[in-house]
Formats: structure tokens, C-alpha cells, sequence
């Protein structure tokens, strides 16, 4: 369930969140990242993508701080600078669109066990060692059954997974499975065949960031996140059909979001 926030809160006390991900020949990954997490209600968002990609991304928001890498890519010099952002914000989404080199990889890995923040993991941040690289860190991981292929783990054993490393592990599917650290998996299910449009996957991991950055538990924030997007999927099939795309399902969130609180 979403957060009531306190009406005496300040600016900041309602979550601040960092989006690191991007390459050169991907810009709308931690781009749809960030939109989800600003819909969520956060008050400060951090968006970290290829220099190549800045202005694009300011051009999305007026209310995301954008901080470019020192080029297209992600380099090894970056890393200072984005670890001192983290240290600042509620929670964080690694991953989105950034580059699958084996040294990009290798900075990732390097990025999420310096993180000192809770952590939402996605794309190319889910690899064979990602729930060791975050193994006593708060974290949520987000792969579809191909990403969780590639992690080494089988879908009937998300829940010793998750419970082994501390490490939630929510699956995206048809019915996605949530794996607490406790190793009891919830289900949710809804939507539709629209949300296999790009950038859904991106849109769900920046809005259970922006939840956590508020305070929900994140196994929690997993299922609210999960169930917020297959509504608004479900809502929009009936004007859109499948042809919906990302966009407008996160500006449907807000909608959704208070929905549930209703």
C-alpha cells in the first residue's frame, strides 16, 4: 500500500531517489525509470545517464536533477561521483539501459556493492553475482523469467533465493511473484498483453523505488508497484487496445496509487 505522507513534511522528507542507467544507444530506460518514481510522489529525483543523453532528459521533467556521466558510457570515473549522490538519497534504481560490456558490468557490479542506499536492481544489473554483489544490503531485484535464466536462478526457487541472500526477488510474468526475505512468494496477477511494450519493466522498478524511498517495506512496495501497473494496463486497454505504450501507464500511477489508498 502506498504511504499517507505527514502534512507538516518538508521538502525531501518525502523520499529522494537516484536513477543510474543508460547508454549510448539507450535513453528511454532510466528515463521511464525516473517518470515512475517522480508519479509515485517522491520530492527530489536523481537522474544519472551517458552525457549524450542529458538534455533529452531534462527535457522530460523540470523536477529531475540531472547528472550526466563524463561520457556516453559509464566509466570508472563516474563512480565517485555517483556514490557520493547515493549516500544522499532514500533508495535507488541501478541498471536500466546501461551497457553490457564486460567492463561495464564489472563497474556495475563495483557500483551496487559501494551503494550505500537501499538498491532496486533491473536489466543489466541482473547478472549470475547480483544477489551476491548485494547480499546484506536493503534490495529488491526486478528480472522477467529470461533475466532470471541468466541469474542461475529457477523460477520454483525464488523463495530459498530471496531468503538465502536477503535479497527480494520479484519476477515480472503474466502473475508476478514477489520472494520476501522470509522466502514466502506472493502473486499478482491483471493486465494485460500491452505491458510487454519496452519500458514497463524500467516503469515498474523506478516506481517500487520512489514507494521505498516513502517508507513501504519493500516486499510491500513489490506487490503495490506490480498491481498498480496491471491496472492502469487494465484501464487504458479500453481506449488504447494493446497500443497504450509506457507513457501513459505511468501517467496513470497517481490515479492508481489513489485508488488504493481509497
Amino acid at each position: 500500500m502506498a504511504v499517507q505522507r505527514a502534512s507538516d513534511s518538508h521538502k525531501g522528507d518525502n523520499g529522494k531517489v537516484a536513477i543510474i542507467g543508460g547508454s549510448l544507444h539507450q535513453h528511454g530506460a532510466p528515463i521511464f525509470s525516473a517518470l515512475a518514481a517522480e508519479s509515485s510522489g517522491v520530492d527530489l529525483i536523481y537522474l544519472a545517464l551517458p552525457k549524450i543523453h542529458e538534455i533529452v532528459a531534462r527535457m522530460q521533467s523540470l523536477n529531475f536533477q540531472v547528472h550526466p556521466f563524463h561520457g556516453d558510457e559509464l566509466q570508472k570515473n563516474d563512480l565517485g561521483p555517483l556514490i557520493e549522490m547515493l549516500a544522499t538519497v532514500d533508495c535507488a534504481v541501478i541498471g536500466p539501459g546501461l551497457q553490457r560490456t564486460s567492463n561495464g558490468l564489472g563497474l556495475i557490479r563495483e557500483l551496487i556493492e559501494s551503494a550505500p542506499c537501499p538498491l532496486v536492481l533491473d536489466a543489466s544489473a541482473l547478472q549470475e553475482w547480483t544477489l551476491d554483489a548485494a547480499k546484506g544490503k536493503t534490495a529488491v531485484v526486478t528480472p522477467h523469467l529470461g533475466e532470471l535464466e541468466r541469474m542461475g536462478i529457477s523460477p520454483k526457487n525464488i523463495g530459498t533465493a530471496a531468503k538465502k541472500s536477503g535479497v527480494v526477488i520479484h519476477v515480472k510474468a503474466k502473475i508476478d511473484l514477489t520472494a520476501g526475505i522470509d522466502g514466502k512468494i506472493r502473486k499478482t496477477s491483471g493486465g494485460n498483453a500491452g505491458l510487454t511494450v519496452g519500458g514497463t519493466g524500467d516503469a515498474l522498478a523506478g516506481l517500487i523505488c520512489g514507494l521505498i524511498a516513502q517508507g513501504t517495506p519493500p516486499g510491500e512496495a513489490c506487490v503495490t508497484a506490480s498491481t498498480v501497473i496491471k491496472r492502469a494496463g487494465t484501464m487504458l486497454f479500453h481506449d488504447f487496445d494493446n497500443a497504450y505504450g509506457t507513457r501513459r501507464v505511468i501517467e496513470n500511477i497517481p490515479h492508481v496509487l489513489r485508488s488504493l489508498l481509497q
